[in-house]
């Protein structure tokens, strides 16, 4: 049995854990509530937050597994390498460097325990990057199909609970277990019926110019796995799709603004901590309140999100971005019309040492998320599998497919699972 506490201590990944006996195990993330454990979402304004009542998704899981731990994310979600929040996950390949964001805990554990499942969130590539980086799978399943009821969310229109492992298999027998119709989520009244196990991957869509930009090794391991779908009679071809450099922008318009929003009830008064000096003026208290515990990327995101709907901004910039989420749908599903799936590489490099991490801009660190990202902004579902290695440390590729159409994409990576090898990370206790 793996000495949990013994890890931990080493890779930092859980924010909490509890005692376990053995058997199937599940962790879920710091923004998912669960009876008898925290729920910060990351973030010092939340710190004490002990719900009473488990998310759809966790108690459907304790019907099948036993929950063992909170795992370390970006504070609300905001990052994309797992060093804004409460906790910093350090890599199972290797310590020195991240383990992607914002769900970098669950993909860590999900890495390092046998047989483990992890529940994250993704409000822009927050489970198919930290998959990557970790060198597990990672499934995002379409906006929708899984209740985000007792979720803490930042963003209202995207950041559905995805699912880590390190078995494909693991995908789809969890994606049974936690999707399904909610009433206390109504958005989950919509989906079809989920089906798993008849739609096979025949053929993906590559957009031109994807490799563009990308370091040499992730170029060389894509390629390569390109050629093993071929040889596995995938049918492969070249599309354009230029809306897609456009998403990001809009993606980060979108974001911001609906997190400006959400986080507005964290002012020390109706949610989160109330320790303040409530003698204060009211807006002098919530400045102060705010400036304490929120931290800095969260400070920057809720700025840029006023920002975005000030005045004449609010057409010129939100608006817009609503228009180019349109455009960005349409254009995925023109190109599924005659393929099962898109495939992009995930993430544009390795996972990077926290201290290149700490020399990178803010636009370099948001345009990590460039392939990741625009399923999620659209609600498509995603999955990233691992197709290879540079170093020692694991690379991945995205396939994505039409809403609803989650099927495909645990074909997908089955096959890769089958065809690819598969490491694990030699962490010692």
């Amino acid at each position: 049995m793996t000495d949990i506490d013994a890890l931990n201590k080493k890779y930092d990944m859980f924010c909490e854990t509890a005692p376990s006996s053995g058997g199937r195990t599940f962790s879920v993330s710091d923004d998912i509530t669960a009876k008898q454990f925290r729920a910060a979402a990351g973030s010092g304004i939340l710190e004490g937050h002990r719900p009473v009542f488990d998310a759809s998704a966790v108690s459907r899981m304790k019907a099948k597994a036993a929950l063992i731990g909170k795992t370390n994310m970006d504070e609300f979600g905001f990052g994309m390498f797992s060093v804004t929040g409460t906790g910093i996950p350090k890599n199972p390949f290797d310590r020195e460097r991240s383990c992607g964001g914002s769900s970098g805990g669950a993909a860590c554990a999900a890495s390092l325990i046998e047989g483990h499942v992890a529940l994250g969130t993704s409000a822009g590539g927050s489970v198919s990057s930290p998959a990557a980086f970790c060198g597990v799978f990672g499934l995002t399943p379409t906006q929708g199909r899984v209740s985000r009821y007792g979720q803490i969310e930042s963003v209202s229109s995207m950041g559905p609970i995805g699912i880590l492992a390190t078995k494909s298999e693991a995908l789809a027998e969890t994606l049974r277990t936690i999707s399904g119709k909610d009433k206390n989520d109504p958005t989950t009244n919509a989906q079809p019926e989920l089906i798993v196990g008849k739609k096979k991957l025949r053929s993906a869509a590559i957009p031109k110019g994807i490799t563009d930009g990308v370091s040499a090794a992730v170029r060389k391991a894509f390629e390569d796995s390109v050629g093993t779908l071929r040889d596995m009679s995938v049918d492969i071809e070249y599309v354009d799709m230029p809306v897609l450099k456009y998403a990001m922008p809009a993606h980060y318009v979108l974001c911001t603004t609906e997190a400006m929003s959400n986080l507005a009830r964290y002012c020390g008064m109706r949610c989160g901590r109330q320790d303040g000096d409530l003698t204060m003026p009211f807006n002098d208290y919530f400045v102060s309140f705010r400036s304490k515990y929120f931290g800095t990327e969260t400070k920057i995101r809720t700025i840029m999100g006023t920002y975005m709907t000030m005045g004449e901004n609010r057409r010129k910039l939100y608006l817009r971005a609503l228009g180019i989420r349109r455009l960005a749908i349409d254009g995925y599903k023109n190109v599924l019309k005659g393929h099962d799936t898109v495939l992009t590489p995930t993430m544009p490099f390795v996972a990077p040492r926290f201290d290149e991490i700490a020399k990178m801009s803010s636009a370099d660190s948001y345009m990590a998320s460039r392939f990741a990202a625009p399923p999620v902004f659209c609600g498509l579902p995603c999955v990233s599998v691992p197709c290879g290695y540079s170093d020692k440390m694991p690379i991945g590729m995205q396939f994505v497919s039409d809403h609803w159409n989650e099927d495909v994409l645990l074909s997908a990576a089955e096959m890769c699972g089958n065809a690819f090898e598969i490491r694990s990370p030699e962490a010692s206790l």
